[in-house]
């Protein structure tokens, strides 16, 4: 089972993974990932400030990137089952 602090990790790097992949860096003018993990629930919340004429729109990559975080995690979760059921073995 993975540690609350792994789960919030994971899911932060996995969303500025995207948010990165479909800006340069020096063109997002701001950017704010928030994780929290309490209780099982997983929330993440993408805030990106981008230029207008940025090829890519904000909120659809704010989206896209909360879904791959959360993604991420439920990954994370399957390994750690996976691993788990190996070890039982």
């Amino acid at each position: 089972m993975p540690t609350d602090e792994t789960v919030v990790e994971t899911a932060a790097e996995a969303a500025e993974g995207v948010i990165f992949a479909r800006y340069k860096q020096s063109d997002v003018k701001d950017f704010d990932v928030t994780v929290t993990f309490e209780d099982g629930i997983l929330d993440v919340d993408v805030y990106i400030n981008a230029p207008d004429d940025a090829d890519a729109d904000a909120d659809d990559v704010a989206d896209e990137a909360a879904r791959t975080a959360q993604d991420a995690v439920d990954e994370l979760f399957a390994e750690s089952d996976t691993d788990s059921d190996a070890n039982a073995a």
